[in-house]
């Protein structure tokens, strides 16, 4: 059993489109490159047909990767998302007690997670770590990197 996805209704047209582009243009791509490598010949010797193979393969991969995510998906009424307590889908402000800086997340679901853009997976213990906490909590969260505290200054709509 799949557990169900959490996404944002912008997290899903990502992954729709991103499906698409997969399907519509990358599998015709691929499928021109291994009928331009089988035209040189002997396959035991032709490493451009097995690298268009191996591409195909991580094309095909990736479709259904998308398309089982998208069967388990629930989207966040972001109508619906209050500003009492963090939750997935939450826009929070933080202070970092190590370097005295605010900083600002979005707590999103596992598959919409760009930390380098301040998109916190759920499931990360970061992102965890904020979950169901108000305005005002110190939240001391343990990483890979030692323990970091942070204190939660805005949940912002």
């Amino acid at each position: 059993m799949n557990k169900q996805t959490v996404i944002t209704d912008e997290g899903l047209k990502r992954l729709e489109s991103e499906l698409e582009e997969l399907k519509l243009v990358k599998r015709k791509e691929i499928a021109e490159k291994i009928k331009i490598a089988l035209s040189f010949g002997d396959l035991s010797e032709n490493s451009e047909y097995d690298e268009a193979k191996n591409e195909q393969a991580m094309i095909e991969g990736r479709i259904s990767e998308i398309e089982n995510q998208l069967k388990n998906v629930r989207v966040l009424d972001e109508s619906e998302l209050s500003t009492e307590v963090v939750h997935i889908g939450s826009r929070i402000k933080v202070k970092n007690f190590e370097t005295g800086e605010a900083e600002t997340y979005q707590i999103v679901g596992s598959t919409e997670a760009d930390p380098m853009n301040g998109r916190i997976s759920d499931e990360s213990p970061v992102g965890m770590g904020f979950l169901n906490h108000k305005n005002g909590d110190k939240v001391e969260i343990d990483t890979p990197y030692g323990a970091i505290k942070y204190e939660i200054l805005e949940i912002l709509k």
